[in-house]
């Protein structure tokens, strides 16, 4: 059975990540309303009643704005750790909250959600890989700097969400104060276009069959150009970048065969072919 994937928005005016198969589905993350979730879920022909959960990354407004009004509609369960609870302020009312512990993975009915610590200035900031029947998708945004962790699970996926934030030098000749671009480029701000493609180049996994490029800058980057330098070096590997301003297609991302497309406007499709990965 495939996993489905799409970003339903991506940059700083919020973020959200939908990933499932035909039966269930989880979002990471939940930073636009819940009626701009419902619209772009119905655009693309998702239903919410398959989603059975969120996951939050971590407390910032981008990534929790819509959190509240969308767990309490849909009765939906918030996987949150108790240092990102405290962090977001926010009450949780009428919302059940799980809390979550790194390394130790969460069932969802048959997806597997493991969490795992990032380098982002938030109280307890996570990244995660889906998985199930063997296909792993990544959601790796919001990272200062590419640790070991990022690298041994990217290496896992057959599929992943990549934040490829900002062009170093749109954002040295940029209006930003300095000390903001030093948040941004600092070891626990962004992750710019050349870390992202380091990370990329040196350990995507001969099986990954898409790279959706997330949470690019408004200011500090722009989407035609960190397409065109990934595409140089993807290898087979589909490069989509997923927009601040509306949903990206779905891609069905299946372990065993060769990518193909099966050309649908909303709905685009691939295989992968299983390798071991390798790890720390």
């Amino acid at each position: 059975m495939p996993l489905s994937i799409t970003s339903l928005n991506s940059g700083s005016n919020g973020n959200c990540y939908y990933i499932g198969n035909e039966t269930e589905a989880v979002l990471v993350d939940a930073g636009i309303s819940c009626r701009e979730t419902e619209k772009r879920m119905q655009r693309l022909g998702l239903s919410m009643h398959r989603v059975k959960a969120i996951f939050v990354s971590h407390e910032h407004s981008d990534h929790i704005r819509g959190l509240k009004v969308l767990a309490k509609k849909y009765a939906l369960p918030v996987y949150i750790t108790p240092f990102t609870q405290r962090g977001a302020r926010m009450s949780c009312d009428g919302v059940h909250v799980l809390p979550f512990t790194a390394y130790e993975p969460v069932q969802v009915g048959s997806l597997s959600i493991r969490p795992f610590p990032k380098m982002h200035d938030a109280a307890d900031p996570h990244s995660f890989v889906v998985s199930a029947e063997g296909i792993n998708i990544g959601v790796f945004t919001d990272i200062g700097a590419p640790c070991e962790h990022v690298i041994r699970h990217f290496q896992e996926c057959h599929a992943a969400f990549l934040e490829a934030n900002y062009d170093e030098d749109m954002l040295d000749r940029g209006r930003y104060p300095y000390y903001l671009k030093q948040r941004i480029r600092g070891g626990r701000g962004h992750l710019s276009n050349r870390q992202a493609l380091s990370l990329f180049s040196a350990y995507k996994p001969a099986h990954m069959s898409h790279v959706l490029l997330a949470h690019l800058s408004k200011d500090n980057n722009c989407p035609r150009l960190v397409k065109e330098l990934f595409s140089q070096h993807a290898a087979g590997t589909e490069v989509v970048v997923a927009s601040r301003f509306e949903e990206t297609a779905v891609y069905q991302i299946i372990a065993g065969a060769v990518p193909v497309n099966t050309g649908g406007p909303a709905v685009r499709s691939a295989t992968a072919g299983v390798q071991t990965a390798f790890a720390f």
